[in-house]
């Protein structure tokens, strides 16, 4: 254990802070901030409440990702004068899905100490109290705003399967959940088990687990969506998803997209092809021979 009465070591403090309950900030947490020289925030206004709270007087600077790049150098060059700095995200641990990332490239590569400061988590939160699969799982952050890159990710992923099942974990908006929620519907069936999480740690905490298709249902049912959501997919194995693949013919997952999607043929098997890493021309010449066999049948 550091002994709080010693200096404090020059360097940056990546400094974890509650997503929620004040009660979730740490010890340590609270004795690098009152005393490194400052601290470097995402929103000055957000932090300097927490700061009040523990009645931490030590000032502040903005550090957002609209000016971290130009704001880096700047503050690495203290660092190397001997300044000890803590950054902190408004919630969380300091660069996932926050500011921080870029600082702490800058620092390393200038060959700054850089000491985590260890804490709350939404992720790992949600994640562990999922009943997801905890073995393998794969942080995303956010999802492409835009529907259209959206369903392209999605696409990729399910693609992309591993051997073992695994957790994918996302960070969502409230005011895109039902169609993020349509989407995975879409793309791995309405089967696929998904875990909602939202306001962690806070008063209306809440969990909603089960089918995507009945998670979106509970949700459409709202009158609105309220806030921080963090989305958990329990994504197949890849011997799962080709299992599950060959049970729906060529022709019956063409027309699917085509209904989903407002495709024509020829633009529904482009897509299909992708999914599925075949060529277009191979999977054209398949869809033939199932509408023949089906011409035949009496």
């Amino acid at each position: 254990m550091q002994d709080q009465e010693a200096p404090l070591a020059p360097g940056l403090y990546l400094v974890a802070t509650p997503i929620g309950n004040l009660g979730d900030i740490t010890l340590r947490a609270l004795d690098v901030l009152r005393r490194v020289d400052r601290i470097a925030c995402e929103d000055t206004r957000q932090t300097q409440k927490l700061l009040n709270h523990f009645q931490i007087t030590t000032p502040t600077e903005s550090l957002h990702e609209h000016n971290e790049r130009d704001r880096a150098a700047t503050i690495v060059a203290a660092l190397l004068g001997g300044t000890r700095i803590a950054v902190v995200s408004d919630a969380g641990m300091p660069g996932i899905s926050d500011p921080g990332m870029v600082l702490t490239a800058a620092a390393i590569a200038a060959g700054v100490a850089v000491i985590p400061i260890p804490g709350a988590n939404a992720a790992l939160s949600a994640l562990v109290a999922s009943g997801l699969p905890t073995t393998e799982f794969h942080f995303l952050g956010f999802l492409p705003e835009k529907a259209g890159q959206r369903r392209t990710r999605l696409e990729d992923l399910a693609a992309d399967a591993s051997d073992v099942e695994r957790t994918l974990i996302f960070y969502e908006a409230p005011h895109r959940i039902l169609d993020t929620l349509g989407d995975l519907e879409a793309v791995f069936g309405p089967g696929l088990r998904v875990v909602v999480a939202r306001e962690l740690t806070k008063i209306h905490e809440e969990f909603l687990r089960g089918p995507v298709s009945e998670v979106r249902t509970q949700m459409t049912s709202r009158d609105r969506v309220r806030g921080e959501i963090t989305l958990m997919v329990q994504a197949p194995a890849r011997s799962q998803a080709a299992s599950g693949a060959a049970h729906a013919t060529v022709a019956e997952r063409v027309a699917r997209l085509q209904s989903e999607f407002a495709l024509d043929e020829k633009e529904a098997l482009k897509r299909l092809a992708r999914e599925m890493g075949r060529s277009k021309s191979e999977l054209y010449r398949e869809l033939q021979r199932e509408q023949a066999a089906r011409r035949k049948r009496p």
